[in-house]
């Protein structure tokens, strides 16, 4: 009987349009091989091309002849070895902070740092467009939840004014928001969290190594570093490794360090991952980082210009994230797969990922596509968003 529910869940799922499948994808350059069809590849979070620079696969290989392939424990037993210590100081070295602590991934990071700092009797304020790592973060933790309108700050000021009390709160935002692009205001909401006595974190998945001076994140862009308790950030996207970190305080790094589950329950990252997210935290910051960062605004700036001048109705933006709103769930998938069968793969997106009758295709541009593979890429979204009646 419980099978067969779970059958009939499953058939609920597939007959709303909301059904999911894993696809094997043979690289993260911009050409592919998607189940045996080439295609261009604009649904990656690879911004920089650094998932298969040179540099950090040499450091990879490095790391795995002179430390081997696994930490075998967590960092509190006997899995904390120098090149853990060694990103974070390159890390806190970067981002402007005291020191940094690292978790093994974006998830891990938002659940586990969230429901380590926040309890019962403390209030979590919370953009609505969050991450779901962070919703979930904060359902872990006990806290009382108060979600607010998307990047409406003054929606968030009343409600920091009606929120009161002896806990802890804690103001979470994306810095980008992975499923539009846009910033948070943050100076708005560092000014909040000030005069409220909120510790404000942010987190910078899909702006470290994109925006601010050397690639630092939303946090140096919108110009208040020092002014954010915590910053968490990961290198699965433009940092082209894999991770998580929060460059924070030694406070808070000690009381992450004592109360963090995904933390302590974890067996730390291996020396591999360590040393290629190393490499791409000094690669960043170099000449060749900045250069990689103008090529990915410029190839950003081409994508979305294109689409406008076409008729979508793109939003300006300053970030490698071009959505397509189609609304519905079903036409979203189809206009996925006619573009998949033109060589271009663009998956969409669809609730829960994003609210009810907002599915889009999510496109994301690298520093590594061509001008003429944009160009490629937008006449086949033309082209099909006419042929469905989308455009």
């Amino acid at each position: 009987m419980s099978l067969q529910l779970l059958s009939q869940r499953l058939e609920k799922i597939r007959h709303d349009g909301l059904y999911r499948s894993l696809r094997s994808v043979d690289r993260t350059t911009p050409q592919v091989l998607v189940e045996d069809r080439q295609a261009l590849l604009f649904c990656s979070n690879n911004y920089l091309g650094l998932a298969e620079h040179p540099a950090l696969a040499q450091a990879a290989a490095d790391a795995a002849l002179q430390y081997g392939t696994s930490s075998a424990a967590s960092r509190l037993v006997s899995g904390n070895q120098p090149l853990h210590e060694l990103l974070e100081t390159k890390l806190a070295a970067w981002k402007g902070t005291e020191t940094a602590l690292l978790f093994n991934s974006g998830y891990a990071a938002n659940t586990g740092i969230i429901a380590a700092l926040a309890g019962r009797g403390d209030i979590i304020f919370s953009d609505r467009l969050n991450h779901a790592s962070i919703i979930d973060g904060a359902l872990l933790s006990g806290s009382r939840l108060i979600r607010y309108p998307h990047n409406d700050t003054l929606a968030l000021a009343r409600l920091l004014e009606q929120h009161q009390g002896d806990g802890l709160r804690l103001i979470v935002t994306d810095g980008v928001f992975s499923m539009d692009g846009d910033i948070a205001p943050l100076q708005e909401i560092a000014d909040l969290a000030e005069q409220h006595t909120a510790l404000l974190m942010v987190d910078d998945a899909h702006a470290g190594g994109v925006l601010g001076q050397q690639g630092r994140g939303s946090v140096d862009f919108c110009g208040v570093a020092g002014r954010v308790a915590i910053q968490m950030g990961t290198f699965g996207k433009a940092l082209g490794s894999f991770g998580a970190y929060a460059a924070c305080s030694r406070l808070v790094r000690d009381y992450l360090i004592n109360r963090s589950r995904s933390l302590i329950f974890s067996t730390s990252l291996p020396p591999t991952v360590l040393a290629a997210s190393a490499a791409a935290v000094d690669l960043v910051q170099t000449e060749e980082g900045q250069q990689l960062r103008q090529r990915l605004a410029d190839n950003s700036n081409l994508l979305r210009s294109l689409l406008q001048q076409a008729g979508y109705k793109v939003p300006d933006g300053s970030t490698p994230i071009v959505p397509i709103l189609i609304g519905d769930a079903a036409t979203t998938t189809r206009f996925s797969t006619r573009l998949l069968e033109e060589g271009i793969f663009v998956q969409g997106i669809r609730p829960p990922t994003v609210p009810k009758g907002t599915s889009r295709l999510r496109c994301t541009v690298m520093a590594s596509h061509s001008p003429d593979q944009i160009q490629q890429a937008a006449a086949a979204i033309i082209r099909i968003g006419r042929e469905l009646g989308v455009l």
